[in-house]
């Protein structure tokens, strides 16, 4: 993302946590405007409208989460590293979650395919669906590919379950799970699955 000026700073921060604690559609412009001491038109000037200013927040967000998450996992030895993304997962969600996932509240709020937010969050999904094939060719597993489409489903899971608070600890239950995959893909592979 492009360097703020200080009053674009105040906007997005401001649209940030409104649009994440109480939803996109429930915020308007005028409260992030009072909410980031500027006018709305300081507002449009900057972000040119609520769609674009919701699509950059959803940018925002996507790279705090890789930053988090590749940093948390690059902490681990490499054959630890796919699970070691469920540990990241649950230190991110009591940190920046609390509500579930972000874009998958976004993505319930904004129906129409071709809102420019739509292309952000399908962006971060694929780019975490790649970034766990990667881990897992690393740790080399038998069909990444179809692993990774597994460890998906089970980030996706858990963290639309802790959201939810529908279950105790979905995301302790999702890493037992990647570990019986792992297993599984390292006996067809005649490898070792990590801890």
């Amino acid at each position: 993302m492009e360097t703020l000026t200080p009053a674009a700073r105040r906007v997005l921060d401001a649209a940030a946590e409104l649009f994440y604690g109480q939803g996109i559609n429930a915020v308007g412009v005028d409260l992030i405007a009072k909410r980031a001491g500027v006018t709305k038109k300081t507002l449009y000037e900057r972000f040119g409208s609520k769609e674009a200013l919701i699509a950059a927040y959803l940018r925002e967000r996507d790279q705090r989460w890789r930053a988090w998450l590749t940093a948390e996992v690059d902490k681990s030895p490499p054959a630890d590293r796919v699970l070691a993304t469920f540990d990241a997962l649950a230190g991110w969600m009591r940190r920046e979650n609390p509500r579930g996932c972000g874009f998958v509240n976004a993505a319930a709020e904004l129906p129409d395919a071709g809102h420019p937010a739509r292309q952000v969050i399908a962006d971060q999904k694929r780019w975490l669906r790649g970034y766990l094939r990667k881990l897992c060719e690393e740790a080399g597993v038998a069909e990444p590919d179809e692993l990774a489409d597994e460890l998906l489903l089970l980030h996706e899971g858990a963290t639309v379950l802790y959201g939810l608070s529908a279950a105790p600890d979905p995301i302790a239950v999702s890493r037992r799970l990647a570990h019986s995959a792992l297993e599984r893909a390292a006996e067809v592979r005649g490898g070792n699955p990590g801890p």
